[in-house]
Protein backbone atom coordinates (compact mmCIF):
# COMPACT_ATOMS: atom_id res chain seq x y z
CA UNK A 1 0.00 0.00 0.00
CA UNK A 2 1.26 3.44 -0.89
CA UNK A 3 0.73 6.43 1.39
CA UNK A 4 1.93 9.96 0.72
CA UNK A 5 1.78 13.40 2.26
CA UNK A 6 1.15 15.77 -0.63
CA UNK A 7 1.88 19.49 -0.27
CA UNK A 8 0.75 22.07 -2.81
CA UNK A 9 1.63 25.79 -2.81
CA UNK A 10 -1.30 27.99 -3.80
CA UNK A 11 -2.30 31.62 -3.51
CA UNK A 12 -4.33 31.99 -0.32
CA UNK A 13 -7.03 33.91 -2.24
CA UNK A 14 -7.63 30.82 -4.40
CA UNK A 15 -8.36 28.52 -1.44
CA UNK A 16 -11.88 27.80 -0.31
CA UNK A 17 -12.13 26.83 3.34
CA UNK A 18 -14.41 23.94 2.45
CA UNK A 19 -13.25 20.36 2.84
CA UNK A 20 -15.18 19.00 -0.15
CA UNK A 21 -13.89 21.72 -2.49
CA UNK A 22 -10.36 21.46 -1.15
CA UNK A 23 -10.36 17.65 -1.47
CA UNK A 24 -11.38 18.00 -5.14
CA UNK A 25 -8.67 20.65 -5.67
CA UNK A 26 -6.01 18.45 -4.08
CA UNK A 27 -7.29 15.39 -5.97
CA UNK A 28 -6.78 17.22 -9.26
CA UNK A 29 -3.39 18.44 -8.06
CA UNK A 30 -2.43 14.84 -7.20
CA UNK A 31 -3.39 13.73 -10.71
CA UNK A 32 -1.13 16.49 -12.06
CA UNK A 33 1.60 15.90 -9.48
CA UNK A 34 4.47 15.15 -11.90
CA UNK A 35 3.93 18.44 -13.76
CA UNK A 36 3.35 20.42 -10.55
CA UNK A 37 6.44 18.85 -8.97
CA UNK A 38 8.47 19.84 -12.03
CA UNK A 39 7.05 23.37 -11.77
CA UNK A 40 8.16 23.54 -8.11
CA UNK A 41 4.66 24.08 -6.68
CA UNK A 42 4.12 20.60 -5.23
CA UNK A 43 6.03 17.98 -3.29
CA UNK A 44 5.18 14.68 -1.70
CA UNK A 45 6.82 12.52 0.88
CA UNK A 46 6.12 8.82 1.11
CA UNK A 47 5.39 6.99 4.33
CA UNK A 48 8.38 8.56 6.18
CA UNK A 49 7.02 12.10 6.68
CA UNK A 50 6.62 11.48 10.42
CA UNK A 51 10.27 10.53 10.64
CA UNK A 52 11.20 13.68 8.68
CA UNK A 53 9.30 15.59 11.36
CA UNK A 54 11.31 13.71 14.00
CA UNK A 55 14.50 14.87 12.26
CA UNK A 56 13.31 18.47 12.48
CA UNK A 57 12.35 17.97 16.13
CA UNK A 58 16.08 17.68 16.80
CA UNK A 59 16.08 21.48 16.46
CA UNK A 60 13.97 21.59 19.62
CA UNK A 61 16.68 19.69 21.46
CA UNK A 62 19.27 22.10 20.10
CA UNK A 63 17.27 25.31 20.72
CA UNK A 64 14.87 24.42 23.51
CA UNK A 65 14.23 28.03 24.52
CA UNK A 66 12.91 29.31 21.18
CA UNK A 67 9.60 28.99 19.32
CA UNK A 68 9.00 25.72 17.55
CA UNK A 69 9.20 26.52 13.82
CA UNK A 70 10.45 22.96 13.27
CA UNK A 71 6.83 21.82 13.58
CA UNK A 72 5.74 23.82 10.50
CA UNK A 73 7.20 22.00 7.45
CA UNK A 74 5.39 18.71 8.06
CA UNK A 75 2.53 19.21 10.53
CA UNK A 76 2.09 22.99 10.54
CA UNK A 77 -1.17 24.71 9.77
CA UNK A 78 -4.75 24.18 10.69
CA UNK A 79 -6.85 21.15 9.84
CA UNK A 80 -9.79 21.67 7.49
CA UNK A 81 -12.82 20.06 9.07
CA UNK A 82 -15.14 17.77 7.13
CA UNK A 83 -18.56 19.31 6.64
CA UNK A 84 -21.65 17.28 7.50
CA UNK A 85 -22.15 16.38 3.82
CA UNK A 86 -18.47 15.68 3.02
CA UNK A 87 -17.39 12.36 1.59
CA UNK A 88 -15.78 10.56 4.57
CA UNK A 89 -13.28 8.96 2.19
CA UNK A 90 -11.78 12.38 1.41
CA UNK A 91 -8.24 12.73 2.75
CA UNK A 92 -7.23 14.64 5.87
CA UNK A 93 -6.42 18.22 4.84
CA UNK A 94 -4.62 21.17 6.40
CA UNK A 95 -3.72 24.70 5.36
CA UNK A 96 -0.52 26.48 6.37
CA UNK A 97 -1.10 30.18 5.78
CA UNK A 98 1.58 32.44 4.23
CA UNK A 99 3.11 33.64 7.53
CA UNK A 100 3.60 30.01 8.58
CA UNK A 101 5.04 29.16 5.17
CA UNK A 102 7.56 31.98 5.61
CA UNK A 103 8.48 30.70 9.07
CA UNK A 104 8.89 27.16 7.72
CA UNK A 105 11.08 28.43 4.88
CA UNK A 106 13.24 30.40 7.31
CA UNK A 107 13.59 27.40 9.62
CA UNK A 108 14.60 25.12 6.75
CA UNK A 109 17.04 27.67 5.32
CA UNK A 110 18.75 28.09 8.71
CA UNK A 111 18.81 24.40 9.63
CA UNK A 112 21.96 22.43 9.13
CA UNK A 113 21.03 18.95 7.98
CA UNK A 114 24.27 17.61 9.40
CA UNK A 115 23.54 19.06 12.85
CA UNK A 116 19.99 17.68 12.82
CA UNK A 117 21.23 14.28 11.64
CA UNK A 118 23.91 14.20 14.35
CA UNK A 119 21.19 14.64 17.00
CA UNK A 120 18.43 12.47 15.53
CA UNK A 121 19.95 10.24 12.86
CA UNK A 122 20.60 7.21 15.02
CA UNK A 123 16.89 7.01 15.88
CA UNK A 124 15.89 7.23 12.21
CA UNK A 125 17.94 4.32 10.87
CA UNK A 126 15.69 1.31 11.13
CA UNK A 127 17.12 -2.09 11.98
CA UNK A 128 18.62 -3.76 8.95
CA UNK A 129 18.74 -0.58 6.85
CA UNK A 130 21.91 0.91 5.44
CA UNK A 131 22.70 4.12 7.35
CA UNK A 132 24.18 5.89 4.33
CA UNK A 133 21.06 5.17 2.24
CA UNK A 134 18.70 6.32 4.99
CA UNK A 135 20.75 9.48 5.55
CA UNK A 136 20.64 10.23 1.82
CA UNK A 137 16.86 9.73 1.73
CA UNK A 138 16.39 12.23 4.56
CA UNK A 139 18.85 14.67 3.00
CA UNK A 140 16.88 14.46 -0.26
CA UNK A 141 13.61 15.19 1.59
CA UNK A 142 15.25 18.08 3.43
CA UNK A 143 16.57 19.66 0.24
CA UNK A 144 13.24 19.15 -1.50
CA UNK A 145 11.36 20.83 1.36
CA UNK A 146 13.89 23.69 1.53
CA UNK A 147 13.35 24.54 -2.12
CA UNK A 148 9.58 24.06 -2.02
CA UNK A 149 9.02 26.26 1.03
CA UNK A 150 11.47 28.91 -0.21
CA UNK A 151 9.55 29.20 -3.50
CA UNK A 152 6.16 29.21 -1.76
CA UNK A 153 7.27 31.86 0.74
CA UNK A 154 8.80 34.00 -2.00
CA UNK A 155 5.48 33.92 -3.88
CA UNK A 156 3.49 34.67 -0.70
CA UNK A 157 1.61 31.39 -1.06
CA UNK A 158 -0.11 29.16 1.44
CA UNK A 159 0.57 25.41 1.51
CA UNK A 160 -2.26 22.90 1.41
CA UNK A 161 -1.50 19.42 2.69
CA UNK A 162 -3.34 16.15 2.00
CA UNK A 163 -2.57 12.57 3.02
CA UNK A 164 -3.30 10.02 0.30
CA UNK A 165 -3.59 6.35 1.16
Amino acid sequence: MSIHMHMRAVAESEIRDDHTWLAAFMGEAWENHPAEYAAGIAVSIDRVWGAVNDLYAAADVRDADVAKPWELPIYGGRPVAHSADADPSNPPLAILEPPGVSQAAAFLAQSSFDELWNVAGAKLVWSGWDEAEVRQEFLDHHRLLQGFYARAASAGHAVVRAVWA
